[in-house]
């Protein structure tokens, strides 16, 4: 049941200020400021971490996974997101990252630049086929796929319906150690993530019915002790570590996805309120003639992500010269049955604006809505703790807002009373 929907992103009620930042960025107005703190609406909530971003008291955060959670396995293997390799400069091949996250106690590392690719080959494969209705969307970013699920419902069955790098990373990694011998009991798999919407998916996973990871770290809490490891490297004999190419690697900032699909109509947005307006003009079907949308919540994509170090700009120009060292190939890795890399589990419409069981009711509700937002000046400031004056009257009718919570209504209201003191 929604109530007992996993977010990531929460708030420290401690440090918010009320300043109302968040509630002007957040893209499903799911942040409301009452009684001088922000409140999160757990319904509309993509775990985008645009709030994350943007809160300048660090009052959002995301929920992750601790390093010391690879403890409880015996064999523990680490899925670096590809954007891993963006945060550190020439000096730090993606070779001696990887050696690295060896040291500070993982078993094995796969990479998920490397099931990037066998996801690329698997949409290849999933375009020629004549009866998908385009432009398809991409899957890869839960952020985007919660977007669809709140706010444009007729856009699912666009959704490429192949698993992410992650899962897929996750799902081999484990296939490889127990041909190794390893007990399925015993094998751990952790992802290094740059975004809360990754932990997301994977505690309350929508590809399938479980995820195959089993811990998400972020990247901004792994990397001093991961740079701390790699300074007391050894530089030399790093070569022939890793196994993906570079169009894995790309896959990490905005048009990886898509360029790596040779040829086509695609469209590669980064950014959840230009991703917002490239879906809109797909549900009004203006992007006929476009196959596929490569669509990423954050700036620059991945690298641009809530849970990163490096600027996205800075950890694009390492990720490129990172890109340019790899040999350009895809996975040798068979492809293997369809089933296999397709969603086993159905993707939902979340209605998030409910607002009333009893039909009756919940169109008298909206009837009164139509008439508070004609009342109200229609400036969407904010003032009110709303991110807008459609959002107050919704916050009105269900009883979580009143109508001088308006300043300019409030104004009013004072300046009534004035005159009939008079």
């Amino acid at each position: 049941m929604e109530q007992n929907y996993f977010h990531s992103v929460t708030l420290d009620k401690d440090k918010c200020r009320g300043c109302t930042n968040c509630i002007k960025h957040c893209p499903t107005e799911a942040i409301r400021v009452r009684a001088g703190k922000a409140v999160i609406i757990k319904e509309r909530c993509i775990d985008c971490g645009e709030c994350i971003r943007i809160c300048p008291y660090h009052a959002k955060k995301a929920v992750t996974d601790t390093i010391g959670i690879i403890r409880n396995y015996e064999y523990k293997i680490a899925l670096p997101a590809p954007s891993l390799y963006g945060q550190f400069g020439p000096t730090y091949s993606r070779e001696r990252i990887l050696k690295g996250l060896l040291g500070l106690g993982f078993d094995h590392i796969f990479e998920v630049a490397r099931a990037a690719e066998i996801v690329t080959m698997a949409t290849q494969k999933y375009l020629k086929n004549p009866d998908i209705k385009k432009p398809i969307i991409s899957s890869a970013c839960p952020a985007v796929v919660r977007l669809i699920q709140v706010r444009f419902p007729s856009l699912i069955d666009r959704l490429l319906r192949i698993k992410s790098p992650m899962e897929v990373a996750a799902a081999l990694a484990k296939r490889e150690a127990l041909a190794k011998g390893i007990p399925e009991g015993k094998i751990g798999t952790f992802f290094i993530s740059p975004c809360a919407a990754k932990v997301t998916s994977v505690k309350a996973p929508y590809e399938n019915n479980r995820s195959d990871v089993d811990g998400v770290l972020a990247i901004k809490d792994i990397y001093v002790p991961l740079l701390e490891k790699m300074k007391k490297q050894k530089a030399e004999g790093d070569d022939g570590f890793s196994l993906s190419g570079s169009i894995g690697i790309t896959w990490a900032g905005t048009g990886g996805e898509s360029s790596a699909l040779n040829g086509g109509r695609y469209i590669a947005v980064h950014g959840i309120r230009n991703v917002n307006a490239i879906l809109e003009q797909t549900v009004q079907e203006s992007l006929e003639d476009i196959e596929f949308i490569e669509a990423l919540a954050c700036p620059e994509g991945c690298l641009g992500g809530p849970l990163v170090m490096e600027n996205p700009f800075v950890a694009k120009v390492n990720l490129r010269n990172e890109a340019r060292r790899a040999p350009v190939r895809m996975s040798e890795e068979p492809l293997g049955d369809d089933e296999e890399y397709i969603w086993q589990s159905t993707v939902e419409y979340r209605p998030i604006m409910k607002l009333d069981d009893d039909m009756a009711k919940a169109l008298e509700k909206m009837q009164r809505m139509d008439e508070l937002t004609d009342i109200l000046p229609g400036l969407d400031c904010g003032a009110c703790g709303a991110p807008s004056c459609r959002a107050l009257a919704e916050d009105i009718v269900m009883g979580n807002a009143i109508l001088t919570d308006c300043i300019i209504k409030l104004r009013e209201k004072v300046d009534e009373l004035e005159s009939g003191s008079e």
